[in-house]
C-alpha cells in the first residue's frame, strides 16, 4: 500500500512530496564508497512518485564513477535529499531523514545492500546483501 510523505531537506529551501509504494518497508542502506560516507537511509520511490513543491531550482546533482547514479542535494544547507539509482534507475532512493516525522533511528533493522559488488560491475545478482544493520535505544 503506498504512503505518501511530505519532506524538505534542513534548511525548508527545497520541498517536496514523494508517494512511497512499500512505504518505510522499503528501508535500506548501502555499502558502497559514496553512501557509506553519507551514512543515509532510503526509501524506494518511482519516478513518478516524487514532486517537488518548492525549491526544485536549489537542487545540486553529484555523479561518479559510471555516472548513472544521480545524488541530489540543497545548495543551500548541502543535505542530501534524494538520488536517481545506479541499481534502477526507474526508482529514487528517498533519505528518510528528510521525511516529516521520520528519522533514521526509527528503524531497529536495515538491510545493508552489497553495493562495493554492484551487479552491473559483477554480473551478480540485484538483492546482494552485504549485511544487516542494528539500532538499539538505551533505556
Amino acid at each position: 500500500m503506498s504512503e505518501t510523505y511530505k519532506g524538505a531537506c534542513h534548511c525548508g529551501a527545497v520541498q517536496f512530496e514523494v508517494s512511497l509504494p512499500d512505504g518505510l518497508a522499503s528501508a535500506r542502506r548501502c555499502d558502497c564508497s559514496f553512501c557509506r560516507m553519507r551514512g543515509g537511509v532510503a526509501v524506494s520511490a518511482n519516478l513518478d512518485g516524487l514532486r517537488f513543491t518548492s525549491g526544485e531550482d536549489k537542487l545540486t546533482l553529484y555523479q561518479f564513477n559510471t555516472k548513472t547514479a544521480k545524488h541530489y542535494f540543497c545548495s543551500v544547507c548541502g543535505i542530501y535529499t534524494h538520488h536517481q539509482r545506479r541499481s534502477n534507475p526507474n526508482e529514487f532512493g528517498i533519505s528518510a531523514a528528510c521525511l516529516d516525522g521520520v528519522s533514521p533511528f526509527d528503524f531497529t533493522e536495515l538491510i545493508v545492500h552489497d553495493g562495493v559488488n554492484h551487479p552491473t560491475d559483477t554480473g551478480g545478482p540485484m538483492d546482494g546483501v552485504a549485511g544487516i544493520l542494528r539500532y538499539e535505544k538505551n533505556g
